[in-house]
């Protein structure tokens, strides 16, 4: 990959740039101190279950769209129910707990290192009120920042990844798009993005038929990568 090829970097925010299990697991627990991990895990299966799940009827035009914080509220409405919790403000602050989410130890470094080259752009299918206080919690720098919400979908619908086409003003081979999580890069591709695996403690690992245009460990290294294309690329003909 040349420089020149790249004139923005496009980026999936949960599980790519910030713990969103770990948030969530943090607001099981504040609900109650009393369960053990094996509890825990499975109370964040039954969540990310169910926003699995509606997500992808929403896709598919079987359930009317709803935003994240609504799906959130179900999801956090049926792990009170499982633990036997009726409290309407304790379910509320559950359901917030996928705002107050830790940045990997790369991120913050990364994306400043990134800005300095590219404009970036935030892709998330957190809402727009939550994509704030996601950010502002860990401290993501951003050029711009889209929600799913504008698209009234969510990934891997093409209408997603084309906010970010829209607004960036460049066909979609100029952009690329950085994600711990194959099914999102996935659709990226469909569309005609270029591609960037970054490995993460959670997301979805490639598939051995997968290809990406690049791939690294994190953020240092895909900023190396992208150094070295650059470097490339200006490299001139051998005399």
């Amino acid at each position: 990959m040349s420089e020149p090829e790249i004139d923005a970097v496009v980026f999936d925010v949960l599980g790519t740039l910030v713990d969103e299990p770990g948030g969530i697991r943090a607001g099981i627990r504040a609900l109650d101190p009393s369960l053990d991990d094996s509890g825990v895990e499975q109370l964040l299966s039954l969540w990310q279950r169910h926003i699995d799940r509606e997500q992808r009827r929403i896709v598919a035009g079987v359930r009317p769209y709803l935003t994240s914080d609504l799906l959130d509220l179900e999801a956090a409405r049926l792990v009170a129910d499982a633990v036997g919790v009726g409290d309407p403000a304790a379910v509320a602050a559950l359901a917030r707990a996928g705002r107050r989410l830790t940045p990997w130890p790369d991120t913050v470094a990364g994306l400043a290192r990134l800005a300095e080259r590219f404009p970036l752009i935030g892709l998330s299918n957190a809402s727009r009120a939550a994509l704030l206080d996601i950010n502002a919690h860990a401290g993501l720098r951003w050029h711009q920042a889209l929600s799913a919400e504008d698209a009234r979908t969510y990934k891997p619908d093409p209408a997603v990844y084309r906010l970010a086409v829209s607004v960036s003003g460049r066909p979609p081979e100029r952009l690329l798009m950085v994600a711990a999580h194959a099914w999102d890069l996935r659709a990226a591709q469909e569309l005609g993005l270029r591609t960037a695996y970054v490995a993460r403690p959670v997301g979805d690992p490639p598939a051995p038929s997968d290809r990406f245009d690049l791939r690294a460990d994190g953020l240092a290294a895909l900023a190396d990568l992208l150094d070295q294309a650059r470097g490339r690329g200006r490299r001139g003909p051998r005399s």
